[in-house]
């Protein structure tokens, strides 16, 4: 098996390395996503809209669930496959951008994917607004070959255009009408004058789209946006929160009803419950939080894993006499989130020591400071050796280096300077006062319009093979460079107990 970061520098994907033979997946004329681009940020205005006018998903989410009853969809939501004791299937979070860092996962996806039943793609399926027109290159494109069907969970952005391109792909739902019009000088009313509307479908271009995936074994039919899988010796929930991050009271509801009875549980969901060494439990419209019924005994949850932010990370959380493991999954092909910003862990009575996180804290500096480096002109101050930023990551965090080296770098005062400025927690000192926006602005603006198109993308999915004892989750990264393709590193492994 390949070194991986843990083990290695070129096992991150530093150094010359040769290329990955991705770029043969992708289309000729690649759109390189810019969100400092006026033209990407005013289509994808609803999320402020939603935060300052009040959020409408909950009743459009209705909608669209009455609709697919309607139409014959199980009233409980839940998919009854014929999977055996013994199976496996793939997580992938965050991918539709439709560049690099998207394709470059496709190859190692592939490869560990086989004779996998399933896949779930958790959260954010097409960027930027989730317009069905996008689908062609950004879903059925980079997902051709492989060959079994595909779950998906919206993201904020599938929400861009009230949800119509994700419920037509996955549900094969026709479009809804128009909401009613909200009475004139209501909060309702201005945020429907600039509401983003849904675009008309180009059905000759969805058309060709789906003959990339027209195998009978790869079509799978949603009951709805949010939804229950019974496979094999596990129920698979997947949940949709919307533009902000929360659940409706309708949904809520269901959530409860569907996480009765004794069968060990997996979570999907596009906003972690535990990330960033914080908690973050999820409201529901009502009362009450994701979090509660995740662990709630009677519901037998034994893991919860969450897309949004494009990075690995994972919480072995003790809930009394049991462990649920919180993971972060939302590195399959969008920009990458720092990890660097992670302060040192305690959070769930989740020590340091026992969390993990993909791209390592020094791979992200290192990453980091090469970005600022270029966008700045100041590359021979800005940029970090990966020795370096592990160096100062150890000594700013109080931790041990994750990656051991032969001969460790020497923690300057340029090396210090560099990690305040860009977001490394621990002692303050006097530059921590005028530190770059990495954290909130950066990855919110900055942060995607300086995506990379060259190798190391520090990307990464997840297997999950399943017995009747136990579940062994895996995280994969893939990284651009050949040899991480021909045979995918695992940054963590971790076997839980059903």
């Amino acid at each position: 098996m390949s070194d991986s970061s843990r083990d290695t520098a070129e096992g991150a994907g530093w150094g010359t390395a040769e290329r990955g033979d991705y770029k043969r997946l992708m289309p000729r004329r690649v759109e390189k996503l810019s969100w400092l681009d006026p033209r990407t940020l005013w289509p994808a205005r609803n999320g402020v809209l939603a935060s300052w006018f009040g959020d409408p998903t909950g009743r459009m989410r209705g909608r669209w669930v009455e609709q697919r009853t309607a139409a014959g969809a199980p009233a409980d939501k839940v998919v009854r496959r014929d999977d055996p004791d013994h199976f496996s299937f793939m997580v992938i979070g965050d991918t539709g951008e439709g560049d690099d860092p998207q394709y470059a996962v496709v190859p190692g996806f592939l490869k560990v994917s086989q004779g996998t039943e399933f896949a779930v793609l958790a959260s954010d399926v097409v960027y930027p607004v989730g317009t069905t027109d996008d689908y062609g290159t950004k879903f059925f494109r980079p997902y051709k070959d492989y060959q079994a069907p595909i779950y998906a969970i919206p993201g904020n952005h599938d929400w861009y255009e009230d949800l119509h391109g994700f419920m037509r792909v996955f549900c094969e739902a026709p479009a809804l009408a128009p909401p009613a019009a909200p009475r004139p000088l209501t909060p309702a009313w201005l945020r429907s004058l600039l509401w983003h509307k849904p675009r008309t479908v180009d059905e000759q271009r969805l058309a060709e789209a789906r003959k990339l995936r027209s195998a009978p074994a790869q079509q799978a039919v949603q009951p709805g946006p949010y939804w229950a899988v019974d496979a094999g010796p596990v129920r698979i929930v997947g949940i949709d929160t919307g533009l902000l991050g929360t659940v409706d009271a309708e949904q809520g509801r269901w959530l409860r009803e569907v996480s009765k009875g004794d069968i060990p549980k997996i979570l999907i969901t596009g906003s972690p419950l535990y990330v960033d060494a914080e908690h973050q439990p999820c409201p529901i419209e009502g009362g009450g939080t994701v979090d509660d019924i995740v662990r709630d005994a009677d519901h037998h949850y034994v893991a919860a894993i969450g897309g949004d932010i494009h990075n690995y990370q994972r919480y072995p959380v003790r809930v009394d006499d049991r462990t649920i493991q919180y993971v972060v999954a939302g590195g399959g092909g969008a920009f990458m989130h720092a990890t660097h910003t992670i302060p040192r862990v305690s959070v769930g009575g989740v020590p340091e020591d026992d969390f993990r996180c993909y791209p390592l804290r020094g791979d992200s500096l290192a990453f980091y400071s090469r970005l600022y480096g270029r966008r700045l002109r100041m590359r021979r101050f800005f940029t970090l050796t990966e020795g370096q930023a592990t160096a100062v990551i150890a000594e700013r965090l109080g931790i041990r280096p994750t990656r051991s080296q032969s001969s460790p770098a020497r923690v300057t005062l340029r090396t210090r300077l560099v990690a305040s400025l860009l977001g490394v927690g621990g002692r303050p000192d006097r530059a921590s006062r005028f530190r770059l926006p990495v954290r909130k602005v950066y990855t919110q603006l900055f942060s995607p319009g300086s995506a990379t198109y060259s190798p190391p993308f520090f990307k990464c999915f997840l297997r999950l093979d399943v017995t009747p004892d136990s579940v062994r989750l895996r995280c994969f990264s893939a990284t651009g460079n050949r040899r991480q393709e021909l045979d995918p590193p695992v940054e963590d492994e971790v076997t839980i107990p059903l």
